[in-house]
Order: C-alpha cells, then sequence, then structure tokens
C-alpha cells in the first residue's frame, strides 16, 4: 500500500481491493434509468444505499424502489447483501448513490435486504467522544467474513476513541481484521483527521481526510476527529480472522473510558 489515505477517483466506478487480502470496495452513481450490471464472483457483497432510490435484480432475488434519503444525514439506509456467485443489476429510480464493500468468501449464505428497521443502533463513548453506530452487517449476519456499519461523529467530536487495534488473532479478546473507512462530510468543505499508527510506530500516519475519501486500516491504532463545526459520517467495511469486532485499546489511552460519565446530547445524529 503506497498510501493509506486514497482519493476518490480511484474507487470511482470501478472496484479496487488497495492491496488488501480480503477487502475490496467501490462507489457508484447513477441517474434514473440508469443501469449497473455486476457479479460477486468469489466474493460475499453488501450494497448500501448512500442516497436515492434503486432496484437490484439479482440471480438470488430482486428488491424494487429501496432507498430514499436525500443523504447519508438524513436517515438510516436500506443494504442488499448478496453471496457468491452471484449476478446482478441495479437500475436508479432517482439520483442515487451507491456504496459496494466486498470481501473474498468461500461461504454461501442467502441473499437478504436489511431496512432501515433492521439497522442497530450503538451509541458508543462519552463526553467529546461519544458517537453513534448503526450496524448493517454485524457479527450475527449470516455471512462468511463481511461486517459492515455506519458511524456518525458530531461536530468537534473524537470517534474510534481510545484508539483501539485489530490485528492479531487472538480470540475473543481481539481478533485480525482490515477495515476501510469511506468518509461523508455534511458540508463538502469539511474534514476529519484520522491517525493510523502502530505502538512501534512503524506506521505513523495523520491524514487529512476529505468528503468522498477513504482511509485504509491494514493494521494498528486509527482514531477519528471530526473537524469543528462538521459532522462526519464514515462507513466501515471489515473482514478477516473472524466474524468479530472485538479489538484491543492503546494501553497509553485506555484511562479516558474512566472520564465518560454522559453522553454528548446531539448524539444520535441521525434518528430513525
Amino acid at each position: 500500500m503506497n498510501s493509506l489515505l486514497v482519493r476518490s477517483e480511484v474507487f470511482r466506478d470501478r472496484i479496487e481491493d488497495f492491496g488488501y487480502e480480503y477487502l475490496s470496495f467501490q462507489v457508484r452513481k447513477l441517474a434514473p434509468g440508469e443501469k449497473y450490471d455486476g457479479e460477486t464472483g468469489g466474493n460475499e457483497l453488501a450494497v448500501v444505499v448512500l442516497s436515492g432510490v434503486c432496484s437490484l435484480k439479482s440471480s438470488r432475488g430482486e428488491w424494487l424502489h429501496i432507498g430514499g434519503r436525500t443523504s447519508v444525514f438524513d436517515g438510516f439506509p436500506y443494504t442488499v447483501y448478496l453471496p457468491i456467485g452471484t449476478t446482478f443489476s441495479i437500475a436508479g429510480d432517482t439520483d442515487c448513490d451507491l456504496a459496494f464493500c466486498y470481501a473474498r468468501a468461500e461461504e454461501e449464505h442467502p441473499a437478504r435486504l436489511v431496512t432501515p428497521d433492521e439497522v442497530t443502533v450503538e451509541i458508543r463513548g462519552g463526553g467529546n467522544a461519544t458517537r453513534q453506530i448503526n450496524s448493517m452487517i454485524p457479527p450475527s449476519f449470516a455471512a462468511h467474513r463481511l461486517i459492515v456499519v455506519e458511524v456518525f461523529t458530531p461536530a468537534g467530536n473524537w470517534s474510534s476513541f481510545p484508539p483501539h487495534k485489530h490485528d492479531v488473532h487472538n480470540p475473543p479478546g481481539e481478533v485480525d481484521l482490515e477495515e476501510i473507512y469511506y468518509y461523508r462530510v455534511q458540508r463538502p468543505e469539511g474534514f476529519a483527521v484520522q491517525k493510523v499508527y502502530t505502538a512501534d510506530r512503524r506506521i505513523d500516519e495523520t491524514l487529512t481526510v476529505r468528503d468522498g475519501e477513504l482511509v485504509l486500516v491494514p493494521e494498528g491504532y486509527h482514531p477519528v476527529v471530526a473537524a469543528h463545526g462538521y459532522n462526519v459520517y464514515y462507513l466501515n467495511a471489515l473482514a478477516g480472522s473472524a466474524r468479530s469486532l472485538a479489538a484491543s485499546d492503546d494501553p497509553d489511552y485506555a484511562w479516558v473510558r474512566s472520564t465518560w460519565h454522559e453522553l454528548d446530547p446531539r448524539v444520535p445524529v441521525v434518528k430513525r
């Protein structure tokens, strides 16, 4: 991997694996009536409707007129899970914005639609590290490797904090997961800052991330902060040694958890 920060042109309208073993990703916009045909091959796939309305027909079923939010900050998502060996076609019913989260898989699981009512919500952290996690493809979901969640971080707050990592297979305390962070910022001139570092500082990157960009987390700790005045969204896709979100905190910062006595009242950022 040449860089942990990936500009949107790299994965817009084409599948990119970024040098990962399991994960690949693309985003695609469709105009009304425009179609995109694809196949999962040796991957399982979660199609997340970021905005707009679309219809998806596949060799495993069809789901018509799904979606509806005007942006990721305007409601909960519709997500379609497709297993390995599936052909599909997606048509835009309106202008729509789609994210495709792929993970290499060998097991076959049923295709299904996850509706907004089925998305589970967790308010995590405390104080100015309060954030909202919406789970569409959690570890309990019937899939081989793929995990997909959305995270909303209020302006000025920290997220993925205390810094944690998941790069060693040592269950139940930690499992080894590749991860991507795909960002949207509520106002396009805004930004987030993400740090990715290992304990030995072999990796020690501080990245300024703007709307539509992506950060790779192949290993190490990876905290985020949203710029003051700008709510930040990121879509997480993870895959690796187990379908678990078990992680370990950086021991230098784990003590911060004991200081959280109340939640930021701005959370949840997005309501059902």
